[in-house]
């Protein structure tokens, strides 16, 4: 499933194309949406945005197209009424005078006015934006140390988009990681040391995946593995998600990979002790 980092991308790339443009034509693929098809073409488009894992595009005149692409939805580019043949099924799509925007595969996708949109089930429950240039290590740390939910393991809570809104599962393993905790612990349980270290760590990895493109791994880190000869991204992209069996790139230990909160986890033995 793609995260925050990922879909704040995709927004700012939508928002290249489409801000400030009206679409001469636009295509839903589900019943319930087409009335809307009249109603927004030729509506000037005056917001690009993501929160948490949605999608918002704005209109001129109040009405919000609103997706999550779940599992499997994925967002595309192309020129005006150039269809890629991606194989798989075309969800929605704005078609301006020079380029298309395409959503394929998503299935939760609505068109929301005003009231609608603050009244959503999933946008008016989501808890701190960590990609937002407002949001502080003392927010996040604040919120983990709340009644609400200093008691949760961090195995769910730093996947719940209740408490910190654009996170995922690759990113909590980083985060972990970076902080040298384990996912079984909980806010309550840690000292003020741990709790900066993790509060930091959640902007920290999280806004280098949205400047990198999904790599969580430090710069200098990054150029000194492609010294060595590693150049392929899986190679350098990630300390530890998706690592299992591999040497620690900081102690050399073997990674080690497990089951919390229903998702698979990684992390290093040594470097973040039980």
């Amino acid at each position: 499933m793609p995260e925050g980092p990922e879909i704040k991308r995709a927004a700012d790339k939508l928002a290249r194309i489409l801000m400030g443009r009206k679409p001469r034509d636009i295509f839903f693929a589900f019943d319930h949406l087409k009335s809307y098809e009249n109603d927004l073409r030729g509506d000037r488009i005056v917001s690009v945005r993501s929160r948490s894992k949605a999608m918002l595009i704005g209109f001129e005149q109040g009405l919000t197209i609103y997706s999550h692409n779940q599992l499997y939805g994925q967002w595309r580019t192309s020129k005006s009424g150039h269809l890629p043949d991606i194989g798989r099924q075309l969800r929605l799509a704005l078609h301006t005078d020079k380029h298309s925007a395409l959503l394929y595969s998503a299935s939760d996708i609505e068109v929301l006015d005003k009231d609608g949109l603050q009244a959503h089930k999933y946008l008016c429950k989501l808890g701190i934006e960590v990609l937002s240039l407002e949001t502080t290590p003392e927010d996040i740390k604040h919120q983990l140390s709340s009644d609400t939910f200093r008691r949760r393991r961090l195995a769910g809570l730093l996947l719940d988009q209740k408490c910190l809104a654009g996170l995922g599962n690759y990113l909590r393993s980083e985060i972990l990681f970076v902080a040298g905790l384990r996912a079984e612990q909980r806010p309550m349980d840690l000292s003020e040391a741990q709790l900066d270290r993790l509060s930091h760590a959640a902007l920290d990895i999280t806004r280098r995946a949205y400047r990198t493109g999904g790599v969580t791994v430090e710069d200098v880190v990054v150029a000194k593995i492609k010294e060595g000869g590693r150049r392929r991204r899986w190679e350098y992209r990630h300390y530890v998600f998706g690592r299992d069996g591999s040497p620690c790139r900081r102690c050399g230990d073997t990674i080690v990979r497990s089951d919390a909160a229903g998702r698979r986890c990684y992390h290093c033995p040594t470097c973040q002790p039980a």
